[in-house]
């Protein structure tokens, strides 16, 4: 034990895309809330996981703060990372999930946690994207699905948006990030078939791929409430559906993988097909949706289980926040 570093020699290489963890737990609460309204599922076992969220983004926000207070070039160094760069969303989409999480329980809290989120991640939006238009040293290897998350992650701005009473707004961002997805997806898949693969520590963010069509069908039927089923919704939704198989169909390449924090990047793209399907059984009331989203639900929270006590395992032995 006396040859782990202390906190304040971890705190300096306190990685951003650490917020991806908040990502996961809420997912997870999202997927417990949609129980408790489908299944019945008792109440307080979201309202304890909301509180947890809550807790968990305090943590993360709080010391990736105090790294930008002290160690403020590790900061702008992250910031200028050609793939650390995307995961800075990661703290937008946190607030905006956790207003997704709150707005039937803490509308006014909801609210506070969705418009600091969404200018936030405007900001982050322009900023990143006008980088990538003028940037000279990045290199088609940079490229990887966390891209999604600074762009694509409009997407997921109607879950609460629209709720809270703010559609015009839900539409503009849900716009931005559907015309975007396309063209994104297509850089990446010029990478993959053309180019070498992505580094070990890197393969997990594949999983993100799932994240824009089922958040995509998520978001549509919250853009349309009251709305039965329609034929783009089936699109996404599908789409969706073949994403997650195709990953899973290559399993035995995660498999292989030694744990890093990159691993939560299978947490919220999990979570959000596993609503989505939730949310497809209770549109169409087939009895093959209600089963898949029984085996997603106990996949994710196996999911969610190994992953903290991984995550919690490596803090104790001091192999988190290292430098690279």
């Amino acid at each position: 034990m006396s040859d782990q570093p202390a906190p304040s020699q971890r705190l300096p290489h306190m990685p951003v895309s650490m917020f991806a963890i908040v990502m996961g737990l809420v997912g997870l609460t999202l997927v417990l809330q949609h129980a408790e309204r489908v299944w019945g599922l008792p109440s307080v076992i979201a309202l304890v996981s909301v509180v947890i969220d809550i807790v968990v983004f305090a943590g993360i926000a709080v010391a990736y703060l105090l790294k930008w207070l002290r160690h403020r070039e590790q900061v702008v160094a992250e910031f200028n990372h050609p793939i650390r760069l995307s995961f800075f969303p990661a703290i937008s989409i946190g607030m905006i999930l956790l207003a997704t999480a709150t707005h039937t329980i803490w509308p006014s809290l909801a609210l506070a946690f969705w418009g600091v989120g969404v200018a936030l991640h405007l900001l982050l939006t322009l900023t990143i994207l006008s980088r990538w238009m003028h940037q000279s040293h990045f290199e088609i290897q940079h490229s990887n699905p966390a891209w999604f998350i600074p762009i694509v992650g409009n997407i997921l701005v109607p879950l609460a948006g629209v709720p809270l009473g703010f559609e015009t707004i839900s539409w503009f961002f849900f716009s931005v990030g559907l015309v975007f997805w396309p063209v994104l997806l297509t850089i990446l898949m010029y990478r993959y078939f053309f180019h070498a693969p992505m580094p070990g520590k890197l393969m997990p963010t594949l999983f993100i791929l799932i994240a824009p069509p089922a958040v995509g069908f998520i978001s549509w039927q919250s853009l349309h409430p009251g709305q039965s089923l329609d034929d783009f919704g089936r699109i996404l939704f599908s789409f969706g559906l073949f994403v997650t198989l195709l990953l899973v169909w290559q399993l035995r390449h995660f498999i292989r993988l030694p744990f890093a924090l990159s691993w939560w990047a299978y947490s919220f793209p999990v979570a959000a097909i596993t609503v989505a399907t939730m949310q497809m059984s209770a549109l169409t009331g087939n009895a093959f949706w209600q089963g898949l989203s029984i085996v997603l639900v106990v996949a994710l929270m196996v999911l969610i289980a190994l992953l903290l006590f991984m995550t919690l395992r490596a803090a104790g032995r001091g192999e988190i926040c290292q430098p690279e």
